[in-house]
């Protein structure tokens, strides 16, 4: 009688543990080269421009999944050099209409930004996020 109950019994161990391990992986945070979403944001305020700028492309690379670093993204669309700036409007218009916060400043950017490739971008990225925010020239 103990091996009728005990069969069953393992076998919805198993799957409840399965099943845990599963929903655990699907709560993950999102990776890139093998760094976590979180290290490449602490890295958009790293002292090298060349550490900032690789941030945001890996981000970019994220899609969607990098929406985390939205507020991140829009602080380092500030950024005084413009190698960093331009990977940032890029990352923005992958992450999508989850970087709905950003419109605002993107907007901004489009206008005043001296730098005509930055501007665009900014443009590419509102495009991306909010089509109806950019109008047609």
């Amino acid at each position: 009688m103990s091996n009728r109950v005990l069969g069953p019994l393992a076998a919805a161990v198993l799957f409840l543990a399965s099943t845990a391990s599963a929903q655990g992986a699907a709560t993950a945070e999102p990776e890139s080269s093998g760094r976590t979403l979180t290290q490449w944001i602490a890295d958009l305020k790293a002292p090298a421009p060349q550490s900032r700028n690789a941030a945001a492309y890996e981000i970019a690379g994220m899609g969607a999944a990098g929406a985390l670093a939205v507020p991140a993204l829009i602080e380092a669309l500030d950024d005084p050099e413009i190698t960093v700036r331009f990977p940032v409007t890029v990352a923005l218009r992958e992450i999508g209409p989850a970087a709905k916060a950003a419109v605002p400043r993107l907007k901004q950017m489009m206008d005043e930004e001296i730098n005509d490739e930055i501007a665009a971008g900014a443009r590419r990225a509102l495009r991306r996020i909010q089509p109806e925010s950019v109008t047609a020239e």
